[in-house]
């Protein structure tokens, strides 16, 4: 397969380009949801508590974190097609070695140096290299190519969830390794090209908000900010499944809500690019922080099937757009030279939110025997959040037009 490396800013090609690169994040997005969906029986099978299954997600979720900003500088560097190409190969061999794994303990660390590092790839050093594909829809684009974990989400756990309950959750691992191999490698041609043109200034001319803080500040606490936002929002996201089960209703329904969250997560990112690119990637994040909070309270009332259908449709409205608009942040604020690291670091921070939220509710719920206290500890962690990304906002300057 190959592709011309002629193209430009803002082109048609650009656009083409970007659309592959979305088919090709959808496949390997599988490494953020496949652990989510074998949780329950990872549990019967090695016989461990809630909490101590949730260590595999919560080791990929470091892997992911730490991996992005690894592989952002590396991209920095060497540029994204070699970057993909690891990615793909320490995937591929996790998912190949993972059902051999005699114990939670080394399930875990196979998810944490190959699955989640892999994963890693094709995120924070994805959208930081997209991002210089466009300068007037940055915010779309940047939403679009994000927008691939959650079609991920959207299609892998109703596959998955099948293929474990007929097959078995190792069976449904070496057939993930078997997609990566022969689908997701081939796409990564397209990568190899750059385009003829970029600006380098410290700012984007388009939709600018420069915030009025020091730089080192400004990373640390938009990083500090997606932490504590992705403790509220993996709470939905890594236990529906294990909820939907506590409540009599089944795996395969909470797989199938779980799907039905991350596809309206789809509509959210698309829908918060757009939007993104009037108001700026802070604003943004404002606006999804509050709307994510109110999603999350709705879920201590929800109590039947299709009430919990429609929360988990409404949080995932909420909530899908907030870590592009993060992306986006970084884009607005920092050379595009450094551009990949900065948006890794604070992926990690989010991926580190969500690896610890993905934790504390499994703790929760062996000690209360309900996910109540859960749901109320990613409130706590939200409004924080919205506290200090609204401090940020009051110190920015509004995106010129």
């Amino acid at each position: 397969m190959t592709f011309s490396s002629d193209f430009t800013v803002d082109s048609a090609q650009a656009w083409y380009r970007l659309i592959v690169v979305l088919m090709l994040s959808i496949i390997v997005g599988v490494g953020m949801w496949s652990v989510v969906v074998v949780l329950p029986a990872v549990q019967t099978d090695f016989g461990v508590d809630r909490s101590g299954a949730s260590i595999p997600y919560v080791l990929t979720m470091v892997g992911y974190g730490l991996g992005g900003v690894i592989f952002g500088r590396f991209s920095d560097r060497f540029g994204i097609f070699k970057t993909v190409l690891i990615g793909i190969a320490l995937m591929t061999a996790g998912y190949a070695i993972a059902p051999m794994s005699t114990g939670i303990a080394t399930l875990s660390v196979i998810h944490g140096l190959l699955i989640g590092i892999g994963t890693s790839t094709t995120f924070a050093p994805l959208i930081a290299h997209v991002s210089h594909w466009f300068e007037r829809r940055k915010g779309a684009a940047v939403g679009i190519i994000a927008s691939g974990q959650y079609f991920a989400g959207a299609v892998w756990p109703i596959v998955l969830e099948r293929w474990v309950d007929h097959y078995g959750w190792q069976v449904a691992y070496w057939l993930v390794a078997l997609i990566l191999l022969i689908v997701a490698l081939p796409l990564t041609a397209i990568l190899r090209a750059s385009p003829a043109s970029t600006s380098d200034t410290a700012q984007a001319q388009v939709g600018n908000q420069p915030v009025s803080v020091r730089p080192k500040m400004l990373i640390a606490l938009l990083m500090f900010s997606a932490f504590g936002c992705c403790v509220a929002m993996s709470m939905p996201q890594v236990h529906l499944v294990a909820f939907c089960s506590d409540l009599g209703f089944g795996p395969a329904r909470g797989a199938q809500m779980l799907a039905v969250l991350l596809a309206f997560g789809v509509v959210s990112r698309l829908g918060f690019g757009w939007i993104s690119d009037r108001i700026g990637g802070l604003c943004t994040v404002v606006i999804g922080v509050f709307l994510q909070g109110i999603g999350l309270a709705f879920f201590l009332f929800a109590e039947t099937v299709g009430g919990l259908f429609v929360v988990s449709a409404m949080f995932g409205l909420f909530q899908g757009g907030i870590v592009p608009a993060y992306a986006l942040t970084v884009r607005e604020n920092f050379p595009q030279r450094i551009v990949g690291e900065r948006v890794g670091m604070v992926m990690l921070a989010s991926l580190a939110g969500m690896a610890v939220g993905g934790w504390i509710p499994g703790y929760i719920v062996d000690m209360t025997g309900t996910y109540d206290g859960a749901f109320i500890n990613g409130l706590v962690w939200n409004t924080v959040t919205l506290g200090v990304v609204t401090f940020l906002l009051f110190r920015s300057t509004p995106p010129r037009s």
